[in-house]
């Protein structure tokens, strides 16, 4: 294996690692509500519930200064050093663009990231009275 094909092979890791991180931060919050609804006692892990919150959090305070997300930044920058100058088109690379990546003003994903991180803390809190 080359240096370009494991550049392109780590940045193929990186887009899933993204991926993975979106799903948890979306997936957790509707399996927090439903958790919430049904009365799972597990959805009142500490552990779980600080690192939704830190997630999403970390996405609102990047798209409030305006900032690319780490990861985002860490594959193009995988994807040069392979010598592409955009994205190819694997399999994996094209389904998950697909789905995590789409076009809007700057200003749409930071109202979504902002109201979304508003629900989340606001569960966060009807969680913790739910518990009681």
């Amino acid at each position: 294996m080359n240096d370009a094909d494991l550049y392109s092979l780590l940045a193929d890791a990186m887009l899933v690692i993204h991926f993975a991180f979106v799903v948890f931060v979306v997936i957790g919050f509707m399996l927090i509500l439903l958790g919430l609804l049904a009365h799972w006692s597990w959805i009142h892990n500490r552990i779980f519930r600080i690192t939704h919150l830190a997630a999403i959090g970390i996405v609102v305070l990047q798209a409030w200064l305006g900032q690319l997300c780490p990861l985002t930044v860490w594959e193009n920058e995988l994807r040069r050093r392979a010598g592409q100058s955009g994205y190819t088109e694997t399999f994996v690379e094209h389904w998950l663009h697909e789905v995590l990546f789409y076009q809007a003003a700057p200003w749409v994903f930071t109202t979504i990231y902002t109201g979304f991180g508003v629900l989340v803390v606001l569960v966060w809190f009807l969680g913790k009275r739910c518990r009681r």
